[in-house]
């Protein structure tokens, strides 16, 4: 399982939950809300996306498909340019379509010791929300009728990969049941691979991509861990790479996490997708993979 060949021909499909519920408004640790944090780390993968898969002669190459669900005061497609009628949009359609371009300020070494203010244009494909309930239930199940449909037309491919971000607790039942049909979603190399990242401003220390529930603080994180998939050797690698202690049967589960992490979990969840270094990618003519 997990070892399909990703290209133009069997492209991987990508999907976030974004948790965009009141608490999101909530500053998170020293830095802006929790809304406005993760939609600048949605969309900082979404523009790194867009790069990796770019090649030297301006084409973006389809290596996979992407959606966002955002869940609040409603369950809605929260991708700029996705719809109920096409809730997925190819990368090289992402990177020509941003709700906006923001020009944002970078500090920059000047070359005689100090720092300076340079603008930087940022695409912005998803706005940060926070407004209403937790309606997980929802987003999860709209989630799997996006990819049973993804599925059927994408047998041979790799399996989709779900990330969820969220720093509630569902508001209209119980997750599992329908978390464990999102999982059940398969391509021919296997089931789907369903991630969650919880997010929190409590004293509780930051829990890692844990393989046991021991380790958790309550009853919601264990829920969550419950909902998560074993990390593919893949991944679990990606992980090690960056520092992490990766125990067998660790899970793609981080609680209470912290911004760096997301942003580096977010990587390790779509190492698989990442297309850097494929032949298609090199100087040359275009090629038809």
């Amino acid at each position: 399982m997990y070892t399909a060949e990703i290209n133009r021909r069997r492209p991987a499909c990508l999907l976030l939950l974004v948790d965009q519920s009141f608490s999101m408004s909530e500053q998170w640790g020293t830095g802006p809300s929790k809304a406005d944090a993760l939609a600048l780390s949605v969309n900082r993968l979404l523009g790194n996306a867009v790069i990796q898969c770019s090649k030297g002669d301006n084409r973006v190459l389809d290596y996979f498909e992407i959606g966002v669900i955002g869940y609040g005061g409603e369950v809605q497609f929260a991708l700029h340019g996705t719809d109920a009628g096409r809730p997925l949009l190819p990368i090289s359609q992402v990177a020509d379509n941003p709700r906006r371009i923001d020009e944002v300020m970078r500090k920059e070494a000047d070359g005689a010791g100090g720092i300076i203010q340079v603008p930087m244009a940022v695409p912005v494909w998803v706005d940060a929300t926070a407004n209403g309930p937790t309606p997980m239930v929802g987003a999860l199940g709209l989630a799997e009728q996006v990819l049973s449909g993804w599925c059927s037309q994408h047998a041979n491919s790799f399996p989709p990969i779900v990330i969820n971000l969220t720093d509630g607790v569902s508001t209209d039942g119980d997750p599992r049941p329908v978390a464990e049909r999102v999982r059940s979603v398969r391509t021919d190399d296997g089931p789907a691979l369903m991630f969650n990242v919880h997010l929190s401003s409590s004293s509780f220390g930051e829990v890692l991509l844990p393989n046991s529930a021991g380790a958790l603080p309550d009853d919601y994180a264990s829920l969550l861990f419950e909902m998560s998939s074993e990390l593919p050797v893949q991944m679990a690698e990606a992980a090690a790479g960056l520092g992490y202690a990766v125990q067998p049967g660790a899970r793609g589960f981080l609680y209470n996490a912290q911004a760096t992490s997301v942003i580096e979990f977010l990587d390790i969840g779509t190492r698989p997708i990442t297309p850097s270094g494929r032949r298609e990618l090199l100087p040359g003519p275009a090629q038809t993979t």
